[in-house]
This record gives C-alpha cells, sequence and structure tokens, in this order.
C-alpha cells in the first residue's frame, strides 16, 4: 500500500525550517502532491513533544498503518521510532540519536534555536528522564525501518545507530555529517522505502 500519510520531525534546537524538512516538502509538494504532510515545532519537553505527536495524528487512527510512514533527524529520530510503535508505522532515521538523556545531558540550561538565534528555550533536567520514558529500543520494530547513518556525523556515532536498529534496512554514508548535507541524493532511495 501507498504512503498518504507523512509526517516529518526535526532534531534539537532545529524546526521545520531545517534544510531537510524543507527538501523533502518540496520533493512531495512536486512528486506527491496527494501526500498529507505534517512536520509540528516540536517543544523542549519530551512528554509535551509526544503528546503533540498524539494529537497531530490522531486523525490517522481510522487509516491502515501501512498508509502511514514518519521521518526523523536526530532527536526527531528518537522520537519517530516512539511515535512509529504507536501507529504501528514505517519510519526512516536520519543520523538517529539513540540515547538522548545521555548526549543531552551536556546541553542543560538555555539553548538558542538553530534557525532563529534570537530565539531561546530551556532544556531541564527533567527532560533527561522523560526521554528515557520514551525508549522503544527493547521492543521489536512493529513496521518497518529505514535507517540512513553517517560515518562522518559529528555530533552522533553512526555505530550507535547501526546497533539500535539491528533489523533496519540501513544506508551507510561513508562521507556525510550530522546534517546530512548530501540529503538530497537520498531521495530516491526514501522514495522506494516509503513506497509510493
Amino acid at each position: 500500500m501507498t504512503t498518504t500519510h507523512l509526517l516529518y520531525l526535526h532534531g534539537f534546537r532545529s524546526s521545520p525550517q531545517s534544510a531537510k524538512a524543507q527538501r523533502l516538502q518540496q520533493h512531495i509538494a512536486q512528486t506527491r502532491p496527494h501526500v498529507v504532510w505534517s512536520a509540528p515545532q516540536l517543544p523542549p519537553s519530551p512528554q509535551e513533544a509526544a503528546d503533540l505527536l498524539l494529537a497531530t495524528t490522531r486523525s490517522w487512527a481510522g487509516l491502515p498503518p501501512e498508509s502511514l510512514a514518519i521521518v526523523g533527524s536526530s532527536l526527531g529520530g528518537f522520537y519517530a521510532s516512539w511515535i512509529a510503535q504507536q501507529l504501528r508505522c514505517k519510519s526512516v532515521m536520519l543520523n538517529p540519536s539513540t540515547t538522548p538523556w545521555l548526549t543531552l545531558e551536556q546541553h542543560l540550561g538555555e539553548q538558542t534555536a538553530w534557525h532563529n538565534p534570537d530565539a531561546s528555550f530551556f532544556f531541564r533536567p527533567e527532560y533527561l528522564q522523560q526521554l528515557q520514558a520514551l525508549d522503544v529500543s527493547g521492543q521489536p520494530p512493529a513496521a518497518a525501518q529505514l535507517l540512513i547513518a553517517a560515518m562522518g556525523d559529528e555530533v552522533l556515532h553512526w555505530q550507535d545507530m547501526v546497533a539500535r536498529y539491528p533489523s533496519a534496512q540501513l544506508l551507510l554514508d561513508e562521507g556525510s555529517d550530522h546534517a546530512l548535507s548530501n540529503f538530497e541524493s537520498y531521495l530516491p532511495q526514501i522514495d522506494a522505502f516509503l513506497g509510493w
């Protein structure tokens, strides 16, 4: 069955204005205009983010899981794994964070938004526990997963990503970075995985 609804989840300090989100939205608008696209601005609180994702996808409840898909980058990849389990749908992880309650510990306190340095938010200690509560790594995936991991990622370790998603279809990039600057080149594989 073809994908009709797609949810894009951005990373920490990022937004739906990120280069990948914008490029994917443009690509879908040009090639699959029937697809329902959603890319919410995720709040700093993981619990609030989870609540928002459930609210955003509530209207999808009656749809077959095969018609739904999630794409998530970095911290958004971690969230993508969680919401994909709830919706029983396929997911695409782009350099996903695997243990954000550990890696984000060094980012507690005031943070600036990547795409709007004038905007700031507080990343609170209790958010680390909220992240851990959303970890679904102990559960077998509810549906197919595609993992795109860059060996040149300067923020997260690609080895952790590969270990976290042992049953995922794997595209290992030898040269790219955490931002996956060559994202454009992966659009055909993402199209194929989503079964447009």
